[in-house]
């Protein structure tokens, strides 16, 4: 047996990368247990055999973090290793001290020890915090790679909510595709526009095995990347967005502060919307950790399909769901619109939330008077649907990534928020990808 016995803390995505990359096969190591949190139901499964490897015939049981404390004294764990994203660094410390006071060691993983290293460039795109405006972002290097006439493959972020062994390597080039799969809410958000502008999406669990069919068709990789975690492939070119609506959090955040001190470019994005001294300070934060980082300002403008429809009504106002809960924002693009567009009121969801979208606003208490898409699995969905069904309103504000009325029924009118990057002078994005890769 060895003595190296490890519990790997997570939740659903790099816990599962860096075992794969650094644990699996590894004789040294034996690695007892997974722990999740932040994402509902995705504790009680089995990491499977098929990704596991031979020395887990019966693969590796996922606790909920909640039993971290017991598990490394039952289980007799020497090393614990921290695995997942989007929390502030005193957040990280009082996790280390709980695993130490366990009596085990506290492990971070750097990008050079999980990093894989592709055969063709790598552009990704990154934030310091959820919500930053990555997804618009990683869409505006994708139509202008396009431009270029580049082959360009996204590689997403994994998001594996569902049967592990069914999600190890999956390509997504069609709706049909997202049917296929039993995409979640949070993850058609993420595909769909990529599929609708003709794009070709990977994503799963094995990201080694994601590379080798990836870079088969692409002439450049896009890494799409989720929460403010670090890419799982070596980047040619690292850009990170930044969010002057939260200053001070790109230097206070895990991994997010590690990402900005690493890019190539750092797009400061929303200065529409922030406050001015905002931008200011997150400016100088930017040159006091990264100076050698092209810095680039950009706008997040909305488009609204009937702005009338909106102007003097009661709205429910539905946000992107990370946004809200671990990205911690009280609002969103909806909000903005609402507000912009002369809504004579915004109805508070919180009175009528049932299930676990009422629960997700007693845990996430920073969430303001509007609803998040939370639909991490069949039940969720149908919540969300039974909430916004009881809101009393007269126009239903959808501000999500996708037509959110594709995949639950919204029975009361609705207007989609729509909202794409905009850079603000110069350098933009066209000059940096012409420069690079022309």
């Amino acid at each position: 047996m060895p003595q190296n016995r490890v519990i790997i803390m997570g939740a659903a995505g790099r816990d599962f990368h860096n075992f794969n990359v650094c644990f699996r096969d590894n004789r040294a190591y034996e690695v007892v247990a997974f722990t999740a949190t932040q994402i509902l139901d995705i504790a009680h499964r089995i990491y499977p055999p098929q990704l596991a490897g031979k020395s887990y015939p019966d693969g590796i049981p996922i606790y909920p973090e909640a039993d971290l404390t017991r598990l490394v004294k039952e289980l007799d764990v020497n090393h614990v290793v921290f695995a997942y994203s989007d929390v502030s660094h005193g957040y990280v410390m009082h996790k280390a001290s709980e695993v130490m006071a366990a009596g085990a060691d506290f492990r971070l993983l750097g990008p050079q020890a999980t990093m894989l290293e592709p055969k063709v460039p790598v552009i990704s795109v990154c934030a310091v915090r959820t919500g930053a405006g990555k997804s618009q972002t990683t869409r505006r290097v994708f139509d202008l790679l396009r431009e270029m006439d580049k082959r360009v493959v996204v590689v997403r972020h994994p998001m594996p909510y569902g049967t592990l062994a069914d999600q190890i390597c999956q390509r997504f080039s069609s709706y049909e595709d997202l049917n296929r799969y039993h995409t979640t809410i949070e993850e058609r958000e993420e595909y769909e526009p990529h599929i609708a502008r003709g794009g070709v999406v990977y994503a799963g669990v094995d990201y080694e095995l994601i590379l080798q069919c990836a870079q088969e068709e692409a002439e450049i990789i896009l890494w799409d990347g989720g929460n403010n975690d670090l890419p799982f492939y070596k980047p040619t070119l690292h850009i990170v967005v930044v969010d002057p609506h939260r200053p001070g959090h790109e230097l206070t955040y895990y991994p997010g502060e590690t990402n900005l001190r690493m890019a190539d470019v750092v797009v400061i994005n929303k200065i529409d919307t922030a406050d001015f001294q905002d931008v200011i300070a997150v400016r100088r934060n930017v040159r006091a950790v990264n100076p050698q980082a092209v810095t680039i300002e950009a706008a997040s403008p909305i488009f609204v399909d009937d702005p009338d429809e909106i102007r003097g009504k009661r709205v429910l106002v539905v946000e992107d769901g990370p946004t809200l809960t671990h990205g911690e924002m009280s609002y969103g693009a909806g909000m903005v619109a609402a507000e912009r567009l002369g809504a004579a009121e915004i109805v508070d969801p919180r009175p009528y939330a049932v299930g676990s979208i009422a629960d997700a606003f007693s845990k996430y208490e920073t969430t303001g008077p509007v609803l998040p898409a939370m639909g991490y699995n069949e039940e969720q969905t149908r919540e969300l649907e039974q909430t916004i069904d009881a809101t009393p309103c007269d126009v239903v504000i959808v501000a999500t990534p996708i037509d959110l009325s594709q995949v639950i029924a919204i029975n009361k009118p609705f207007q989609r928020v729509r909202y794409e990057l905009q850079e603000i002078g110069e350098p933009t994005l066209a000059d940096v990808l012409h420069d690079r890769f022309k």
